[in-house]
This record gives structure tokens, sequence and C-alpha cells, in this order.
């Protein structure tokens, strides 16, 4: 139940120490709120079904072994993810699920019903949330819900977001370990970058899920993928007609930047959009298959004699890193498809195959990634 906190009660707030078990807590969550839960927390609704890839993380041992809900976006947004864990975990078929807070399609007295001990929330459900008075409902019957985020402002929260669900579940030195791992990948680009005085930065267009619909096109302001782009060395060229994470530019403007890269993020939706034009990257993906379709978006007008098409530097990437703990793996590849000779040595793929087996229960299938020499 969400409560205003006392003064006896600031040295229970999250990152001042290391719970006992069956305590009452008051932890902060990414909304800013302090919320009252018993940890570590045994009964968990996850407010979004990709939200097991940071409970993977933690509960590497039994990932599902607190999950008693989960949003049904796992399987549609992720189908060669969800397969993945499906052959090893076949009773995570049996999780209810639910419809999402921003759709008004989640059921809050079957959430009730299943009695949770917390639920989590992404931020950008907390104003439907709030609207829908959620909030209240919940803790009139003393169920907490706590917001965490990996989409809106990724790069500036995931570390503090794994570190309130290792508060929650009593796992804080896993969630450390992952965090500090985190940070080492993302500083393996941001330190060299930061020793080249007369860098070149590439200018970027990042297309979001291309191919997902016949229109163009989805990209990302100056945070997610726009914030990577940033990151690695380049210059987001989508930022300055995107004022916020998310929205949209026309071809036109897509021609008037002439970008030297194009980077298309992609993933298996075919429960989404049948036999669409969407790139398949991901987990054991056909690589192939993924340049040919990556091949045939740049076709579309506002791309074919662009200078990112021209040159051949036109690539896809996972799009689930923008929604997710793994953006480091991200940022290192996209370094070195934008800066190829300070990167020669920098392996996204070997990065993600020990983060795999540092941290998840499953094995690491390559597939994340695609490129295509569109000039050639």
């Amino acid at each position: 139940m969400e409560k205003v906190a006392s003064a006896a009660a600031i040295s229970l707030v999250l990152f001042s120490g290391v719970a006992l078990a069956g305590e009452t807590v008051k932890i902060k969550d990414i909304a800013g709120r302090e919320v009252e839960v018993s940890v570590p927390v045994e009964r968990v609704i996850l407010g979004e079904g990709r939200q097991i890839y940071f409970t993977a993380a933690l509960d590497t041992d039994n990932p599902f072994g607190r999950v008693i809900g989960w949003r049904d976006d796992f399987k549609k947004a992720d189908l060669d993810g969800y397969n993945i864990y499906l052959k090893k975990y076949p009773e995570m078929e049996k999780i209810p699920t639910f419809g999402g807070m921003k759709d008004g399609t989640f059921d809050i007295e079957q959430a009730v019903a299943l009695k949770p001990d917390v639920i989590i929330m992404n931020t950008e459900a907390k104003s439907a949330t709030e609207e829908s008075g959620y909030i209240e409902k919940l803790a009139a019957v003393g169920i907490p819900l706590v917001y965490i985020d990996f989409r809106e402002k990724p790069m500036e929260h995931t570390d503090d977001s794994m570190r309130i669900i290792g508060k929650l579940f009593g796992k804080e030195e896993r969630a450390e370990e992952f965090v500090k791992f985190h940070d080492a990948q993302i500083a393996r680009v941001t330190d060299v970058l930061a020793d080249q005085a007369d860098l070149k930065k590439p200018v970027v267009f990042i297309e979001r899920a291309g191919g997902y619909s016949d229109d163009c096109c989805m990209s990302f302001g100056n945070e997610n993928f726009g914030k990577m782009v940033e990151l690695a060395g380049g210059v987001n060229m989508a930022k300055d007609f995107i004022p916020g994470t998310f929205g949209t530019v026309n071809p036109e403007q897509i021609i008037a930047s002439n970008p030297d890269q194009v980077i298309v993020t992609g993933s298996n939706w075919e429960l989404y959009v049948p036999s669409g034009k969407w790139v398949g990257v991901g987990p054991g993906a056909d690589e192939a298959e993924a340049a040919r379709k990556l091949a045939e978006l740049m076709k579309r007008p506002g791309f074919t004699d662009i200078k990112a098409v021209t040159d051949g530097n036109v690539h896809a990437i996972w799009h689930q890193f923008y929604n997710s703990p793994y953006q480091f793996v991200a940022v290192q590849q996209i370094a070195k498809w934008l800066h190829p000779d300070l990167f020669q040595d920098l392996d996204a793929d070997a990065t993600f195959k020990e983060m795999h087996e540092r941290f998840l229960p499953v094995d690491y299938h390559p597939g994340y990634f695609a490129s295509v020499k569109t000039g050639s």
C-alpha cells in the first residue's frame, strides 16, 4: 500500500541496506513514489510479459518461480525468445495472462484474486493506471504496485530499476552484480570515445519497427535507441524532429537529413503481423532472410538515394533491446557499425553470450543483428 514515508522509515528506503526476510520496507520506485512492500516477495504479477528479461537475470535458477500472472505480450512481441524459454520451462504457458493498462484490458479483479505480493508496472502505464483508479483499488486490498522503467528513459533508469527489483526479490547482491556488468560493458564504448578529440560522428537514422506497418517512419528522440546512438558515437538524426522518447519522421525529413547510417529495429512479429515486412532479427534468427527483408525496406521512398543506402551502411538490430536491461549490447554493436576502426576487437555477440552464461537460464542463440551492403 502506498504511503508517505515517515522520518522513522527513511532508513528502510531503497538503497539503504539489505532487508531481512519478511521485513516490510519502503521502496522508492522509478516514478518517485514510496511504496510499502513486505520483502522478499513470493507472488508477483508482471505488468508486461517481457519483464521476464529482468526476472530471469535475478531468479536465474527458477525465473518463473515468483510469477503468478503476466501480460500476454512476450509471445507476440518476441516469439523466438518466448519459444526458447518455453522449451526449457513448459509450465510458463499455464501462467494466467492479462491485457495492458494502457489499452484498458487489464483485469483488476483477476489480479486481486491471484493475491500477489506486488504488481510490477512499466512507467508508461502510469497515466492509465492513475486515470483508472487502479492504484487506490489495489491499495484498498493491500496490494502494492511498483513502477520500473526500461523503455522511456532506459539509459537513466535501468540501474535503479534493477536495484528495485533486487530489493523486491531479496536479490540485492545479484542485482548489483548485474548493474556492474551492465555499466562496465557500456564503458568499453564510452571510455574509448572519450579519448577521441576529433571524433567524426556519423548521422544515424534509427527506424523503429521498420516494415511493421506501411507507415513511415517511427523513430526515437533523445532517449532509448536515440540515446544509444549518441553513446555509441553517432548523431541521432530524429532528435531534431522528436521532442520525447518516441515519435515519427516523414520520408522528406529523411531525404533532407541524408543520414550516413540507417539502423532498423526488428523482431519476430509473426503473431502481430503475419508474413509482414518487418525484419525478424532476434535469438536464432535466419540472418540471410533478415538481410533480404532489410534490403527490401530500403527500396521505399525516402531511402533509395540517401547516403547510408548508396554507401551500404544499413543494419538491423533486435527491437527488444529497447525494453530490457540488455541495452549495453546494442550500444556495443552500434559503436562497431559507426566506428569499425576504433572497435575492431569489440564483439557484441560475445558480450551477449557472456551475459547469458553469467545471468540467464537459457543458452545464447545468435541472430540479433543483420547488415546489408545495399550500395554494392
